[in-house]
């Protein structure tokens, strides 16, 4: 077996591991990266999933929030993010009217307040976002420097905002209390929570607080909480960190599946057949601390992380019609599209799905990437009135596939999400849908499962466990460098630097980032 040497070892070619490789190669580190598929980007990927439809879609992540500006222009990343005028739609669910959240017309926001009843709630929903953006632009600027404790971070954020509650509101107490007590509607309530479930299985007024973490992470991305759309999609992303990472001189190795890290950090890993290991002063682990559990050849610490999405990916032929006749499909599909999220239906959701249930209606949100960027279409696409769609269902933890046949869940969520968004359309949505080479319909399911086997993700976590605070305890040790910049782990001199580090989570290269921050700041550069 042969053996080569480098500075540094980045087990992982997703997104955040080829930030790290691109800052790391840049200062004059030598730097390996390995990944067990021959495609790079990780979850951040675009695909042309269906034969013979040329739509290349972002199969697993879709928008971008969190990727600091900072980051775009230290690796000179050639990426634009294009802003959606529509923030929402949200249908009343059996009614033919809904609510429309418009970036740029705030009488037509208010008079769609007013049209389903929640007027007394617009005012609320406009104070409660300039809380967001005022908590956003406090806490965003730092998730590129070290950690602050809670006590520092709580002072920064009162003496950015000048509001010493906002702390309490966002932070300490559960997000769903603070909305049950600003919001009267059942639509309005569902709409805010939203955030706070992203891949998190939590009640409406999660005690644990894990739902705040999801909101939190959910609301402050670039000092605004827009969620953008990636031009050329998150393939775009991906590839141009790719070559930052060659070109800074990084080393990446595909198709090479890692087996196991030695305590002296020799990364052994498998190519072609072959076996094949680095040894390094500093490894990188781009994929969930279980997943570093087992390359280290030790039992897994803490519980199994749980996922609780379902994706689904379409291509229509056009935009279906809606029970609402006063929107066009354009406006409501221009933004996230809310279905059956009411704040009732989303508590019945979890509590069915917490009882071993599949919640009906399943709650979901859409997003029409081709809308904002119609470049992910071939020109024939475009022109014909073709469009995709991605669905996101809530609360449908990995425990659903522990006690179901994994093909008979994926049919059974897929004809969930389907009947979901056929109880808000005017028309079948399988009348809509493109057919593929094979004649096949234009749709693709994505479980917890799924994600597990083809991302190596445990239980399908987006996250790689649960979420943390970008923060820590005031009695928190913070005295090596991978503690301060939150990517340390119980092994000297192997770092986390995915989704799994302390503010990790989304596409955004923070974990990246930040572990190679580490090894700099250990290195004295």
């Amino acid at each position: 077996m042969s053996t080569d040497h480098a500075d540094v070892v980045i087990v992982g070619g997703g997104h955040n591991g080829l930030t790290a490789a691109a800052y790391l190669a840049g200062a004059g580190l030598s730097v390996r990266v390995l990944e067990r598929l021959d495609e790079w980007g990780g979850a951040a990927v675009s695909q042309q999933t269906f034969d013979g439809v040329e739509a290349r879609l972002s199969r697993y992540s879709y928008l971008v929030s969190l990727l600091p500006q900072k980051i775009i222009d230290d690796l000179s990343l050639p990426i634009t993010l294009a802003k959606r005028r529509y923030s929402s739609y949200t249908p009343v669910p059996g009614a033919t009217t809904g609510l429309l959240i418009d970036r740029e017309d705030e009488a037509l926001t208010r008079d769609s307040f007013a049209q389903i009843g929640a007027a007394e709630d617009c005012d609320a929903w406009n104070s409660f976002y300039d809380s967001t953006v005022a908590l956003a632009q406090a806490m965003f600027p730092g998730v590129t420097d070290p950690l602050l404790t809670r006590s520092e971070a709580r002072d920064h954020v009162t003496a950015v905002t000048g509001d010493s509650e906002l702390w309490d509101r966002f932070i300490e107490n559960p997000i769903g209390n603070t909305i049950e007590r600003l919001f009267q509607n059942d639509v309005v309530r569902g709409v805010v929570l939203t955030d706070g479930l992203i891949g998190t299985f939590a009640s409406n007024n999660d005690p644990n607080l894990d739902a705040n973490k999801c909101f939190l992470y959910h609301v402050i991305g670039g000092g605004t909480g827009d969620w953008d759309v990636p031009i050329g999609g998150m393939g775009a992303v991906s590839g141009a960190l790719v070559h930052a990472a060659r070109d800074a001189g990084a080393t990446l190795i595909s198709g090479a599946s890692v087996t196991a890290i030695s305590e002296n950090k020799k990364v052994t890993y498998s190519q072609g057949g072959e076996s094949h290991s680095i040894a390094a002063r500093y490894v990188l682990v781009n994929a969930a601390p279980r997943e570093l559990d087992a390359l280290r050849g030790r039992p897994a610490q803490g519980p199994a992380p749980e996922g609780a999405q379902v994706k689904v990916n379409m291509v229509l032929k056009r935009l279906p019609k809606l029970k609402d006749t006063s929107l066009s499909p354009e406006a409501a599909f221009g933004g996230t599209f809310h279905i059956n999220e009411t704040w009732s239906q989303l508590q019945s959701g979890f509590d069915a799905a917490e009882a071993g249930s599949l919640p009906d209606p399943l709650p979901c949100e859409i997003y029409c990437h081709s809308l904002t960027d119609p470049s992910i279409l071939s020109p024939e696409l475009q022109e014909s009135g073709a469009h995709t769609l991605t669905v996101f269902g809530l609360h449908t933890p990995h425990r659903l596939a522990q006690t179901r046949d994994t093909d008979a869940l994926r049919l059974e969520l897929q004809d969930a999400v389907v009947a979901s968004l056929n109880s808000v359309l005017a028309e079948p949505l399988e009348d809509v849908l493109m057919r593929d080479a094979h004649g096949q319909l234009c749709i693709e399911t994505k479980t917890t499962q799924d994600l597990e086997e083809a991302l190596g993700l445990p239980g399908g976590n987006i996250f790689h466990g649960p979420l943390e605070w970008p923060f820590v305890e005031d009695d928190a040790d913070v005295s090596t460098p991978e503690q301060r910049w939150g990517v340390a782990t119980v092994d000297e001199g192997i770092l986390l630097c995915g989704s799994g580090a302390r503010r990790g989570g989304a596409v955004s290269g923070i974990a990246g980032h930040n572990a190679a921050m580490a090894v700099l700041e250990r290195e004295g550069r």
